[in-house]
């Protein structure tokens, strides 16, 4: 399927449009595409054309999907009130870090399983996995499946601590996975480790991190499921076969005594109950070499699911959240190869995260000079294994000759990494730390090995050749690499496979847990056997070349899956590439690319804090609301309080006809009938002026005094407070139109406005005798620092000598980019950051809801004194009453930390004309 831009929809959003294939041409269709799977008939050969497949509507899911949208459109009605909140918080549009929509409704599935009442489920039957009740969310590659485990970890723990009795929810959760890499990246989901995903996603609401904590978390690889028999072991005591509840007592040693445990299978593909095979089948699969993987997998599947069986009968399994980019039966399962899993419940397949921007585009070959109707590269094993003398070729008992295969294969090899050579150039160009990576996908071990030295001694290109300068080439050995993933914890570990493990583990990445780099930081190319592991998530795979055959769809998903990863997730309009070679991919929209292209795909620009400027660091305290607390006298200090504006953006008089007729185009006075004149005088005449300032009086009165039950204190303050409204009505608003009264504030959004506005006016009279306003820190994230900025973004960026971090951002480039410039050449400048990724928040009312205000500096002023101030600065052109709010918030922000004491001397500043920046900031900050 083959478009000029796949991407047609955001990644926040339910997807709105698809491309579907009619009569052999893309057609751009509305609405979504509905979830289902392509199926092989069995009476076609094995080359068949992915459009001579059958689409297979999976309509229990689409039923799903459309009753989960009518119920999250309604509210999500039954839900708990913890339930309630964390959704309202995932859901919230201004979020910094916004989830991805799949993300949200993966969630928002397994709830409405759980939680939704039994009429909106009526005809919805999920069948059981034997006694297991397990929910399967499909989600592609690259689009989040991590978070969404740490999304359902929180909604259920959290409202099970709330409801200790309700068995809908479990405290005790137990996670499995297929491999010790995706183990330890599954550490992210313990939420008293560093750098957990629950802090990194905001997945919680404010206060809530202390109570997830008390729940009990256990992650596994399904290894340690193994059931242990002493019966042949030298021990005087020989136990024979472990008990269920020994088992269970062994392997959730650190979940205690908890019972009706949460399980969550990651990659849970191979957690399935494989169907019996015949003796007689078993002899002939295990006698043929190219059938062993999938002998393999069916003990793994067993082994997995056994274990939660066993589980489940001495603990009680609550359910299982199966999460996969691939919930299918896989070949030798004994089930239909390719048939999707009778417990998915939601699917948001590759396809989807390319149209919705999410994860890289595939370029395939379209066309080349050979005048093949078929390009050669493309379905490129095919092509050699034709190519090849029978004596050489591949058939189901006989591997192909290595030498000659890599002969056949070297044009496409040559040619794909001359294409990685014009991405490591670009690389450079930008100032990547890590190198574009090629993975060349190999048949067997033999294959490898002769890639792999191919390439390793410079016959391709001298930049992918092994040397003094280090090894740049890979080669993963499989068996090794699967020995080191399945160690179990506490058993000893080969240090030759645990070391190629971690090379593995941090190809692409430019920090880790032990000293110094990486070791996989600058490899450029891997050579391995098979698709790598599920959890290799490298963001830098550039070039992919498949040397094996391609039996399935799947296969070819999962290959092409260890590439989609994206550089950058800044900007998900602007589209990624990976470009594939080998691999016949044919389900999925792919970017058309002549074999032949000159195109060079953009980089992104990695934004990190740098470690030798540690000296530029800026650290801030993070603000969640104030301590007020009024006894009987108020201060109203207009001097820093916008101005008001009444009017303007709604009218206040409009003119009527009757429509008569068919009319197109805009409606206009032409036409019959009579004109009738609205306006809004009935309205100002009921809504007399001085009961309007009354009600504000009262709304801010009852705000000052929440905390005092007596009623003393709200007759001493009233009158206070009324006078501040009447003075803040003379002093600070400007009616607009001079036609329209001042009762027009009696209108909601002005009364709103004024009442936010003066709630961070309104202070203490500390001259009186009064407390002062002082800050409420977060409890678990006291102090922010621009040392925890690290991202990639593809805007604009130029780089930086006075910040601790690397570069500014310019999301306004002319502007920005004048104020960062400036900001470098003042020597009263000692360091300043962009608040980008950086987290520093200001927290505002605005029509009646709590919001976040993220200003665009903050910088580290040096005053005469030698003494030093921080400045937070806001760049603004055009302002709006909202802005004026946040001005009003920063300014109560400054008073409050400045009360404080223990977090430096504040100032906040306003710049609108970037050319007065020095004016503006030379004025008055050191007296701030």
């Amino acid at each position: 399927m083959l478009v000029d831009n796949p991407i047609l929809n955001s990644p926040f959003e339910e997807p709105a449009r698809y491309w579907a294939y009619e009569e052999g041409q893309p057609v751009l269709k509305e609405g979504r595409r509905p979830a289902g799977y392509y199926l092989k008939p069995r009476t076609r050969g094995p080359q068949m054309a992915m459009l001579e497949e059958e689409f297979v509507p999976l309509e229990l899911v689409n039923t799903i999907r459309e009753r989960v949208k009518a119920w999250r459109e309604r509210g999500y009605p039954g839900v708990t009130p913890i339930t309630r909140q964390l959704l309202n918080h995932w859901n919230n549009p201004e979020r910094e870090r916004k989830l991805f929509f799949c993300q949200r409704e993966a969630v928002e599935t397994l709830i409405w399983f759980i939680e939704a009442s039994p009429a909106e489920k009526q005809g919805i039957a999920i069948p059981k996995d034997g006694n297991l009740t397990r929910y399967a969310c499909k989600m592609a590659t690259g689009s989040g499946k991590t978070v969404v485990m740490g999304m359902v970890i929180a909604w259920q723990v959290l409202n099970k601590l709330a409801n200790p009795q309700d068995r809908r929810f479990s405290d005790g959760v137990l996670l499995v996975c297929p491999n010790l890499t995706i183990r330890e990246r599954l550490q992210v989901l313990l939420p008293w480790k560093s750098g957990n995903y629950y802090e990194k996603f905001d997945l919680l609401p404010r206060g809530m991190m202390e109570r997830l904590q008390q729940g009990r978390f256990q992650i596994t690889n399904w290894h340690l499921f193994h059931p242990r028999d002493d019966r042949h072991s030298k021990s005087v005591m020989q136990r024979g076969p472990e008990s269920d509840k020994a088992f269970a007592r062994r392997v959730l040693k650190e979940l205690g005594n908890k019972q009706n445990i949460l399980v969550i299978n990651d990659e849970a593909h191979h957690a399935y109950r494989p169907a019996p095979l015949s003796e007689e089948l078993r002899k002939q699969l295990s006698r043929k070499q190219l059938y062993r993987e999938e002998i393999a997998e069916r003990e793994e599947a067993t082994v997995w699911v056994s274990g939660l069986d066993r589980i489940h009968a001495v603990r009680g399994i609550n359910f299982c959240a199966d999460l996969s980019a691939t919930p299918f039966y896989i070949k030798g399962s004994g089930y239909p190869e390719g048939e999707p899993f009778p417990w998915v419940v939601s699917d948001f397949g590759l396809v989807d995260a390319i149209e919705s921007g999410i994860v890289k585009i595939p370029r395939v070959p379209v066309d080349d000079n050979t005048g093949a109707l078929i390009p050669k590269y493309f379905r490129l094993w095919e092509h050699i294994n034709q190519q090849l003398p029978a004596s050489e070729r591949q058939t189901a008992s006989r591997r192909a000759k290595p030498e000659s295969v890599l002969r056949e294969a070297e044009g496409a090899l040559a040619t794909l990494a001359s294409e990685w050579k014009k991405t490591f150039e670009e690389f450079q160009r930008a100032g990547s730390p890590v190198p574009p990576v090629m993975i060349v996908v190999c048949d067997n071990t033999g294959l490898a090995e002769l890639v792999h030295e191919h390439i390793a001694r410079g016959n391709v290109l001298p930049e992918l050749a092994n040397g003094p300068n280090g090894e740049m080439t890979f080669r993963i050995d499989t068996a090794r690499l699967a020995k080191a993933e399945a160690a179990i914890e506490g058993e000893k570990k080969e240090e030759a496979a645990e070391r190629l493990r971690k090379v593995v583990d941090t190809i692409g990445k430019t920090e880790w847990e032990d000293e110094g780099d990486p070791p996989g930081k600058n490899i450029r190319c891997v050579v391995s056997v098979g698709m790598l592991n599920e959890g290799w998530d490298a963001q830098n795979v550039t070039q992919i070349l498949g040397l094996r055959a391609f039996t399935s769809q799947l296969l070819c998903e999962q290959v092409v899956g260890r590439g989609l990863r994206r550089l950058n997730y800044d900007d998900f309009s602007e589209p990624e590439y990976v470009d594939v070679y080998g691999v016949p991919f044919e389900v999925i929209p792919v970017k058309k690319k002549p074999v032949s292209r000159t195109e060079v795909q953009k980089v992104s620009t990695l934004v990190r804090a740098l470690p030798e400027r540690k000296h530029l660091e800026i650290t801030f305290p993070r603000v969640e609301g104030y301590i007020l607390d009024v006894r009987s006298r108020i201060r109203l200090n207009l001097d820093g309080v916008p101005f008001l504006q009444i009017g303007g953006e709604d009218p206040t008089e409009v003119i009527v006809k009757p429509a008569v007729g068919y009319r197109i185009g805009r409606p206009d006075r032409l036409g019959p009938g009579p004109e009738v004149v609205h306006d809004r005088n009935p309205f100002h005449r009921e809504q007399r002026l001085q009961a309007t300032v009354y009600e504000i009086a009262a709304e801010l009165t009852q705000r000052l005094t929440q905390k005092r039950k007596e009623w003393s204190a709200r007759h001493i303050l009233f009158p206070q407070v009324l006078a501040a409204v009447w003075r803040y009505l003379e002093e600070r608003v400007v009616v607009v139109d001079l036609d329209t009264p001042l009762e027009e504030i009696a209108l909601l959004k002005y009364k709103q406005r004024i009442i936010e506005r003066l709630t961070e006016a309104i202070e203490p009279d500390t001259e009186a005798g009064e407390p002062p306003i002082l800050p409420v820190i977060e409890r678990f994230r006291p102090i922010g620092s621009t040392s925890e900025v690290l991202f990639r973004t593809l805007r604009p960026c130029v780089g930086t000598t006075k910040s601790h971090i690397s570069h500014v951002v310019l999301d306004a480039p002319k502007w920005e980019h004048s104020v960062a410039h400036q900001l470098e050449r003042m020597p009263e400048v000692i360091a300043y950051a962009r608040n980008d990724h950086l987290d520093f928040t200001i927290p505002y009312e605005w029509q009646g809801a709590r919001h976040e205000y993220r200003p665009d500096y903050l910088i580290r002023w040096r005053c005469g004194d030698e003494s030093e101030a921080k400045v937070i600065l806001e760049v603004k052109g055009f302002e709006t009453e909202k802005d004026r709010q946040k001005e009003t918030a920063a300014k109560r922000w400054v008073r409050a930390v400045n009360h404080h004491g223990e977090f430096g001397k504040w100032a906040f500043r306003v710049c609108k004309d970037p050319l007065r920046l020095k004016d503006l900031l030379t004025t008055g900050i050191c007296e701030a």
